[in-house]
């Protein structure tokens, strides 16, 4: 009898020799930071990255900032994180009132320190929590959730996101995926967003694998994309169909690998739906005994 195929198998060996290749190099996804900005950080600890415009706003507005041989340091005096995350919150909102930071979202992100290992350790209370737009805004890394939906033969379900979306409306992206919320886990923000995002709500949560962790950074608009993507794979039977519910995306596509690949090669996906698309790859070609490797290539 032939071995049973996993979608992710079936998905890998559509692919040619080059695009397993231009696949693979998708891990590679951190950027340089621009000259001239400055790492910053909190009570002794490296949070983020910020412009030097941005610098000396902190600076300016936030008390205890000062900035010692190029780095910008924050000494609060706080004995709780509800402090610091205070104080901070404050500054973000002068930052808005002054329209130096835009696309405010009513929703609070939590900072944890940098957490590679594979289901991340984010049970423990973070140090920072503060307004979501705030985190490109100073450079601090998030998390979110990225899920990608496979059916048996290896195509995969992917959705355009909404041209009303703030961040790469129009671009095709997986199956689901979204902010990790503070005060929220990872399997809660995945089973969520496939609910909102794909009318798929999970009976069975263990349907989602989880396939590790890809950490992306990137200038953007807003500031510094700092972001690391906790990856997960379902396998979807051929009767499920994915239909938005939240009005964030404007349509769902069955896509061959080959089109998958020549879609991101001309720049249709977002970035980190191929850098999280790579890494769930590279977790099966691994025996997800790595969070994240190079994938073998033929």
């Amino acid at each position: 009898m032939t071995p049973r195929v996993c979608p992710e198998q079936a998905f890998w060996s559509r692919l040619s020799g080059p695009q397993q290749a231009w696949l693979a190099n998708q891990l590679q996804a951190q950027h340089a930071r621009p000259a001239g900005g400055s790492v910053w950080s909190c009570d002794g600890i490296d949070i983020g990255w910020v412009s030097a415009d941005r610098a000396q706003d902190m600076v300016a507005l936030l008390p205890g900032c000062t900035i010692v041989q190029g780095r910008l340091r924050w000494q609060t005096a706080a004995d709780q994180p509800l402090q610091r995350s205070q104080a901070l919150q404050t500054f973000l909102v002068q930052q808005a009132a002054q329209g130096r930071l835009t696309g405010w979202r009513g929703e609070f992100f939590a900072w944890w320190p940098d957490t590679p290992a594979w289901p991340p350790a984010l049970d423990v209370p973070p140090f920072l929590c503060v307004e979501r737009a705030g985190f490109r805004h100073l450079g601090m890394m998030s998390h979110a959730v990225h899920i990608h939906g496979f059916l048996p033969q290896g195509d995969l379900w992917c959705g355009r996101r909404s041209n009303h979306k703030v961040t790469d409306p129009g671009l095709l992206d997986n199956l689901a995926a979204g902010g990790l919320t503070a005060g929220e886990s990872p399997l809660t923000t995945a089973l969520r967003e496939l609910a909102e995002e794909a009318s798929l709500h999970l009976s069975d949560p263990t349907r989602l694998r989880g396939a590790g962790v890809i950490r992306t950074q990137r200038p953007e608009p807003q500031g510094w994309h700092d972001e690391q993507l906790l990856v997960y794979n379902l396998h979807l039977s051929e009767r499920e169909t994915p239909i938005n519910a939240d009005g964030e995306v404007q349509e769902f596509r069955r896509l061959s690998p080959g089109e998958v690949v020549s879609c991101m090669q001309s720049g249709q996906f977002t970035v980190d739906a191929c850098a999280s698309l790579a890494q769930s790859l590279a977790w099966l070609m691994a025996g997800s005994d790595a969070n994240t490797v190079s994938v073998k290539v033929r």
